[in-house]
């Protein structure tokens, strides 16, 4: 069995994927053209090769916080589709906060400009982070507690 370790960077990674290809089919069939790796390389003033390996390790950083905190704080929730969309959007939301931080501390110099309608954008945004929640979620196996047995 997997620790919890493990299924942090394996959710992490794969959800990471998951997200980033529907991102790109999104941009492909109208939505606006959103590339994470460029944002980050170009708000950093790095190769975009660093902007995919920091895009990835976002997103192993969400998982690890969802494997380790948020999957028990939400274990009201049974269902993992809902439980993985909650998660999608605290993730979202942490993001719409860290820009503005992230654009402050680096600048915005050479980041490219969105494209299209800021209510599509958000709206991709949305599901990309939606659709990410719910793979971390449906990879991370439900924690098993001992049962606790009476001796009489």
């Amino acid at each position: 069995m997997q620790n919890k370790i493990q299924q942090a960077v394996i959710a992490g990674i794969a959800a990471t994927a998951v997200m980033t290809v529907v991102i790109f089919i999104g941009g492909a069939m109208g939505m606006p053209k959103m590339s994470p790796p460029d944002m980050l390389s170009a708000m950093m003033g790095v190769s975009v090769i660093v902007g995919w390996l920091m895009h990835f390790i976002i997103g192993i950083i969400f998982a690890m916080g969802y494997v380790f905190f948020l999957n028990n704080w939400l274990k009201k929730i049974h269902n993992k589709v809902l439980k993985g969309a909650t998660f999608g959007m605290a993730v979202f939301i942490i993001a719409q906060i860290a820009i503005p931080i992230l654009e402050s501390i680096f600048g915005t110099g050479n980041m490219p400009q969105p494209e299209g309608s800021m209510a599509l954008l958000l709206t991709g945004s949305i599901v990309g982070h939606v659709i990410y929640g719910i793979t971390v979620a449906l990879m991370v196996k439900p924690e098993i507690r001992p049962v606790k047995q009476v001796v009489s």
